[in-house]
């Protein structure tokens, strides 16, 4: 299956490799969804909640807005799901197997008539 347009990602269980070429392009339609929702949640399924929290890591250090804190007392063992709110600041994980690998990323609008859209998975590199 190729993969051009965000909504290519909808139906997969887990990232898939992806050439610089689709990173970028993923990456700007990607953007253009972040600029334009009041905040983001984000979800990381990972093997380890190390690779976790280093893909939310690196999504703080792209984007000046988007922080979090007490990332250090984090701590899940093996497969984990990462969930982080970018309106409350508030970081969870939790252990969970079976999952596939990736992000998710769910733009989120104050006004109840808008409704949130969840990208995804993409790889746990993706921003760096």
């Amino acid at each position: 299956m190729e993969i051009n347009t965000l909504v290519d990602l909808n139906n997969l269980r887990t990232a898939p490799q992806l050439s610089d070429r689709q990173v970028k392009n993923l990456l700007d339609e990607l953007e253009v969804n972040i600029f334009n929702a009041d905040w983001i949640t984000i979800g990381i399924m990972a093997p380890y909640d190390d690779m976790a929290i280093e893909a939310l890591k690196s999504i703080a250090k792209k984007y000046s807005s988007i922080e979090f804190g007490n990332l250090n007392y984090l701590h899940a063992d093996g497969g984990v799901f990462l969930k982080a709110n970018q309106k409350t600041g508030n970081v969870f994980v939790r252990s969970e197997n079976g999952l596939g690998e990736g992000i998710l990323i769910t733009c989120q609008y104050d006004e109840n008539f808008k409704e949130s859209n969840t990208f995804g998975p993409l790889p746990l590199d993706f921003f760096k």
